[in-house]
């Protein structure tokens, strides 16, 4: 089984971090594609951030309230 890095993406030209605001699934979890995963809030937008694959969550990089930078790993799917 390989790994997928759920990756924190560019939302906007100057947007350049986001906090996280809440994870929607936890450890162990089942993913399907397009299915979101974490919550996020910049000073511009909030949104969530969806799978673009199908799988199983087994890490969070990142807890709620915390600043993730734009390519930060934030999670780790295995697929």
């Amino acid at each position: 089984m390989g790994k997928y890095l759920l990756k924190l993406p560019k939302m906007g030209e100057s947007v350049a971090e986001a906090t996280l605001t809440a994870w929607l699934k936890d450890v162990g979890d089942s993913i399907s594609i397009d299915e979101s995963i974490v919550e996020v809030a910049t000073d511009k937008v909030d949104s969530d951030i969806p799978s673009e694959v199908e799988g199983v969550l087994i890490e969070k990089r990142f807890e709620v309230n915390q600043i993730a930078q734009v390519g930060d790993v934030i999670g780790v799917i295995e697929v």
